[in-house]
């Protein structure tokens, strides 16, 4: 049977909420509708920001002390916000969602303490939106000693499915963190993240440049990268781990670049790490691949997509935009696509996508 849902996601780039609607069985896509934005304002985001420095400190994973509390308050309020305008701009009543899945925001993810943690409140968001919330995703993978990231493999086999393009395909979806799905044929499912995606980057933007993000990749642009810091910086362990791996959107933070350099070099040298790093993966990988397909905030930097290119020659690398995805909405479609599945009880997570050591379940509903 299919579902009609909505997909909620706030990711590691802390820029804001992303709704999509999808009809789904959780198996095929039968059709996307429309998609939407609310971004966090200043105040959310520097919320956020203290929310993942105490977040460190957490002793369990329900624990919410301080800036916590309200941080969980505030995010629940921006993704109660953003489904009320979305319906209403679109017309849809709450009968005509079936479910909604809603990720939270993630504040620490060490998988390795068996622990991750999304703030965010569904009883009280069903309660504001009078939807099913479907949520906690990733408790039940990480319980079973699995990685708990990346989430939306299952979902971009899906959408590579419908393109009838020979493998191996690899969409790359370049948020805080950068992670891939490997495709080949309807066998083989592979997931990893690969290292910093946008994170550092934008850290960057907003400590020297008051800005967000480096727009297009303008900046980096016009700076040259640093390759020795780059490949001092790929020699730490976690890059020659074999897939299945994951990463904390600040695992990568304590590293430094020289205080002398300029804005618009320092903006190339994150850039080309997060392309090198995501190069790093190719020989991890069964074969290499033949097409690669980005989605995220990093398939608008058009930097970015460039140093991909000469990077991973000859493959293609695309963005998702160029086969008619939504390179913005995809991780929300992913979760109203993982909330059908959850369900019925299909699997969100694999052994070669999370180290899970059989295929998990998961997602907890939550009733208005």
């Amino acid at each position: 049977m299919m579902l009609t849902t909505i997909g909620l996601m706030s990711g590691t780039s802390l820029d804001g909420v992303d709704v999509a609607l999808i009809e789904t069985d959780g198996k095929q896509i039968r059709g996307f509708g429309p998609s939407g934005y609310r971004a966090y304002t200043d105040r959310e985001r520097g919320l956020l920001r203290q929310a993942l420095t105490e977040a460190v400190h957490l002793p369990q994973r329900d624990a919410r002390p301080g800036i916590l509390r309200e941080a969980e308050f505030a995010v629940t309020m921006a993704h109660a916000e953003a489904v009320a305008a979305f319906t209403a701009q679109n017309h849809i009543t709450c009968e005509d969602i079936d479910i909604v899945g809603f990720h939270g925001q993630t504040v620490l993810h060490r998988p390795e303490r068996r622990l991750t943690v999304q703030i965010g409140d569904a009883t009280a968001l069903a309660k504001a939106i009078h939807i099913p919330v479907m949520h906690d995703f990733r408790a039940a993978d990480v319980a079973a000693g699995g990685q708990g990231a990346p989430f939306v493999p299952v979902y971009h086999r899906a959408l590579t499915q419908s393109l009838g393009r020979e493998g191996p395909i690899v969409v790359v979806n370049i948020g805080g963190v950068a992670n891939i799905t490997y495709i080949d044929g309807s066998d083989t499912l592979i997931a990893c993240d690969t290292g910093p995606g946008n994170a550092l980057l934008d850290d960057f933007m907003f400590r020297v440049m008051s800005q967000p993000f480096d727009c297009e990749g303008r900046l980096a642009a016009q700076g040259r990268a640093d390759q020795a810091w780059i490949a001092r910086v790929l020699e730490l362990p976690f890059f020659a781990l074999q897939p299945p791996k994951s990463l904390d959107r600040n695992d990568f933070a304590a590293l430094k670049l020289d205080a002398t350099m300029s804005p618009p070099d320092g903006t190339a040298t994150l850039t080309a790490l997060t392309v090198a790093a995501i190069t790093r993966i190719v020989p991890l990988l069964p074969k290499p691949p033949k097409s690669w397909i980005v989605a995220g905030g990093g398939a608008r930097n058009l930097t970015m997509l460039r140093m991909l290119r000469e990077q991973l020659q000859p493959a293609t690398v695309e963005a998702a935009d160029a086969f008619g995805w939504s390179a913005d909405a995809i991780e929300a479609q992913a979760f109203g696509f993982l909330a059908a599945r959850g369900l019925k009880g299909l699997p969100l997570s694999y052994p070669a996508t999370t180290g899970v050591p059989i295929p998990m379940t998961g997602g907890i509903v939550a009733r208005p």
